[in-house]
């Protein structure tokens, strides 16, 4: 008997999403290292400022010749960008990819048309969406592996029931006695009954958050359709034990009718 399991498949896939997270937290770490180290500009008359009304950036800045942002736009490029743009097909801007990392107000500041100083202003907020990006990384790391770990959970359970069942149908129901007959269907309603509560845990973990400290958090059920979207089931652990209760159901109702049978 086989019982189609998605679980393994699911702590694959959770695994492998886990790689390109650690490594973008590598490049935040880097990238805010690095523009740490930068020295912004001081001078009056190269100084730009940043202003927002109605919704939309605007840039102001005295006449300057030079392209301050260039450092942080190189940095950008070496530390962040690649991880970024990693699993898109088509060719994106380097501002673009600031846009998406960041902010528009950053993206805009950053760009080399707008001849803007790397002033102490920009620096900061340079710094603290960096810093607010990297939050949210570590929280979807941390969500990553509660994830991983209550995959396991989930497996080692369906793994028992699945061992019970392949190993109780080496012996054909007709050459068990009433009082086995009577046991192993008392052991298929146990199966059922930590089926149910194996599906009862997973919605309740699906309905926590998990946060890094108070800069961001991931809610666990949305982190679902982002880690399964490929599968052919949305819920790999709720998909898993319904199968499998379906199949200890069945077993029961057989191993019923012969109990039946011989009253």
């Amino acid at each position: 008997m086989t019982v189609d399991t998605y679980i393994e498949q699911a702590r694959t896939r959770a695994r492998s999403e886990r790689e390109p997270i650690d490594e973008m937290l590598d490049a935040y770490d880097t990238f805010i290292r690095r523009v740490q180290k930068l020295q912004p500009e001081q001078t009056p008359s190269s100084v730009a400022s940043l202003s927002t009304a109605g919704g939309v950036t605007h840039l102001s800045a005295d006449a300057s010749s030079t392209d301050g942002c260039r450092p942080v736009r190189t940095v950008f490029t070496e530390t962040i960008r690649p991880h970024s743009v990693a699993d898109i097909d088509e060719t994106e801007s380097l501002l673009k990819t600031i846009r998406e990392e960041f902010t528009d107000a950053i993206a805009v500041a950053l760009a080399p048309t707008t001849e803007a100083s790397f002033t102490p202003d920009l620096k900061r907020m340079v710094l603290a969406e960096a810093q607010s990006r990297r939050a949210e990384a570590t929280a979807l790391q941390k969500a990553l592996e509660r994830e991983e770990a209550h995959l396991d959970e989930a497996d080692a359970a369906v793994d028992d029931i699945i061992a019970w069942i392949v190993d109780a149908n080496e012996t054909p129901l007709t050459d068990l006695g009433f009082d086995a007959l009577q046991q192993r269907h008392e052991t298929l309603a146990s199966h059922r009954d930590y089926c149910e509560e194996v599906a009862r845990d997973r919605q309740e973990f699906l309905q926590k958050t998990t946060n890094n400290g108070v800069d961001a958090g991931i809610r666990h059920r949305s982190l679902i359709p982002y880690l399964y979207q490929d599968f052919s089931v949305d819920h790999p652990v709720l998909a898993t034990v319904a199968t499998l209760d379906e199949t200890c159901e069945d077993c029961q109702r057989t191993v019923r009718d012969h109990l039946v049978r011989r009253a």
